[in-house]
């Protein structure tokens, strides 16, 4: 009786040493709700980086316009032009309405991030075969760049 005893005591201290019935071996991934706030980004057409929500106006903020044609004319336009032909980089017209802002606004600001880990700024390299350069652009100046694509693109 004592080793009817001791063999299902055994084995009870060998299931709940082994995790009780999982058959997953523990690798079940993690619920979507749990995943990254990256992945979440990149999951949304965000991008990865500090901009996660970026408000748009209506009308279009003059000063804005402005200030992002300088930034554009100082750093952007030796790679980029603004109808929708490839030059170094691809043409900027049309971009906004196919880009979310905050997508836009981080690939100025965070290019290298970008261009490892976002698929659509990987497309782009591989369609230009050049990498963007980290231009050093703030958020404000990015923000302000942004207006100006809107601009180029019509928005009132």
């Amino acid at each position: 009786m004592k080793t009817l005893y001791g063999a299902f005591f055994l084995l009870l201290f060998s299931l709940a040493a082994c995790g009780g019935g999982d058959k997953s071996g523990g690798n079940t991934p993690p619920p979507p709700e749990a995943a990254s706030p990256e992945a979440q980004m990149l999951a949304e057409g965000k991008g990865v980086g500090e901009v996660k929500n970026v408000e748009l106006k209506t009308p279009l903020e003059a000063e804005r316009i402005d200030r992002g044609k300088a930034i554009y004319e100082m750093k952007c336009s030796s790679c980029h032009k603004l109808d929708d032909k490839k030059f170094v980089g691809p043409g900027w017209k049309g971009v906004t309405q196919n880009r979310k802002p905050e997508w836009i606004m981080n690939m100025i600001t965070n290019v290298d991030i970008m261009l490892d880990k976002d698929e659509e700024a990987q497309k782009l390299l591989q369609l230009c075969l050049t990498r963007m350069p980290n231009q050093n652009v703030s958020i404000g100046d990015a923000r302000d760049v942004l207006e100006f694509m809107r601009a180029n693109d019509g928005e009132k």
